[in-house]
């Protein structure tokens, strides 16, 4: 049986995208969730004031 002290796992190799196109990808993502989230409230909002017009 091997000394789980002595053996080590290899490291991970260093991810090619990292750095100034991931922030890219990362904020583009952020503006189109934000949009759709507005979107899907003001529909809500929409579905509120059209129901509340026929008390």
């Amino acid at each position: 049986m091997a000394d789980p002290t002595t053996t080590s796992t290899p490291a991970a190799p260093k991810t090619v995208d990292a750095g100034k196109w991931a922030d890219r990808r990362v904020g583009i993502r952020l503006v189109i969730y934000t949009a759709g989230i507005h979107a899907f409230a003001g529909f809500i909002m929409l579905l509120f004031e059209l129901g509340g017009r026929n008390k």
